[in-house]
């Protein structure tokens, strides 16, 4: 169980370990734009507010969806000024659905054709004798357009 924060700043490994990332990722979302810098110490240590922990959780949440972090960066940068990007955000999201509709269109079709290479290698397999080559490959050769795949010399 995390235990709450409050109101004090967390250290690097404090806010990474509440929130199940590195503190190598942290700095990386600080470049990119996603978290705030944060204040240092009189040592050099960086202190985040108590408020972080919701941010990375945040942003975590959002990239599990799909978000990428530079799409993120721009939302936030309109909400840290005080904007509303809720309608961004659903545009973001809507797109993604398409894409990701898109995607799977395209692994199907790719897993019916690996599938279908898949039962001719299990043919080929089941002529070839133990210990031959069987050509599994060489069936992945596509001919050039115009030429009969069955025209084999």
């Amino acid at each position: 169980m995390l235990r709450k924060v409050g109101n004090h700043h967390l250290r690097s490994g404090e806010l990474a370990k509440l929130t199940g990332v590195s503190t190598d990722t942290l700095r990386h979302y600080e470049r990119v734009g996603v978290l705030a810098r944060p204040g240092r110490t009189e040592a050099g240590y960086r202190q985040y507010p108590p408020d972080a922990v919701h941010r990375v959780r945040m942003v975590r949440g959002a990239l599990a969806v799909g978000f990428r972090l530079d799409e993120l960066a721009r939302v936030l940068r309109v909400r840290d000024r005080g904007g509303a990007p809720c309608r961004q955000v659903y545009e973001l999201a809507a797109g993604k659905l398409v894409e990701f509709d898109r995607r799977i269109a395209e692994l199907t079709a790719l897993r019916g054709r690996l599938q279908s290479i898949v039962d001719r290698w299990e043919t080929r397999l089941s002529r070839t004798p133990e210990g031959r080559r069987a050509g599994l490959l060489e069936i992945l050769i596509q001919p050039p357009s115009g030429e009969d795949e069955s025209d084999e010399t």
